[in-house]
């Protein structure tokens, strides 16, 4: 699942009439980039939830066939857990751009779907960004705990059980900074760092300097 909804308030005014994940890097939208490493790394249903200009993100999608896979539309987890098949399900923002292979989660999602002791949520955590010096959770031993030593950022980026979301409200608002630290608090979200390239496009200056580095040719070894 993609999560494509929000209304892109750093990354104004070019968020004002279109939807941030339908903003061009490297001559293609930034959810594409997405889509299309989901789509290398096998996953082949993908449910993008939209809200703000969401029949631009329709209309620009479509029915998914030109990029290989079959997309469906709703709006957040619960509400989109119909699509969702039940067990392990991979959920990622549509407005980060990250050279990390999508192949790799599968063997967690393996484990949710079929090891009742394995960790019920699996996040990719990544260094800490200038936009967010502090962090968010701390990785230890291959857990997550909420302090107590240095803390990484959420890269959005992670393989969850869809029944964690089976008793929520459908249609309604929800943060899930209170999820993950209910989860985190019963130890059963567990993770991984990943060093290597990762951007959180979140204003129009880091837009600018992603579509200039995907732009630039690379050098024939």
């Amino acid at each position: 699942m993609i999560l494509a909804a929000g209304r892109g308030e750093r990354m104004r005014p070019l968020s004002d009439d279109k939807p941030k994940p339908l903003l061009m890097a490297g001559g293609k939208p930034l959810i594409v980039w997405q889509i299309e490493a989901l789509a290398r790394a096998g996953f082949c249903d993908i449910v993008v939830n939209v809200s703000h200009h969401a029949q631009q993100m329709i209309d620009e999608l479509g029915d998914g066939a030109a990029l290989g896979v079959p997309l469906e539309t709703a709006g957040g987890v619960a509400t989109a857990l119909p699509l969702l098949s039940r067990g392990p399900a991979l959920i990622v923002s549509g407005d980060i751009w990250t050279t990390f292979d999508y192949a790799g989660l599968v063997p967690r999602a393996h484990a949710i779907a079929h090891d009742s002791a394995a960790p019920r949520v699996h996040l990719v955590m990544v260094p800490n960004p200038p936009f967010h010096p502090a962090g968010d959770f701390v990785l230890r031993d291959g857990m997550l705990a909420g302090d107590g030593g240095h803390k990484l950022t959420y890269g959005n980026i992670g393989v969850y059980d869809t029944a964690l979301f089976a008793d929520l409200p459908r249609g309604a608002r929800l943060q899930m900074l209170p999820l993950f630290l209910a989860w985190i608090a019963q130890g059963i979200v567990s993770g991984e760092c990943f060093d290597g390239s990762w951007t959180n496009v979140g204003t129009p200056a880091e837009l600018m300097a992603l579509d200039a580095r995907l732009s630039t040719p690379v050098a024939a070894p």
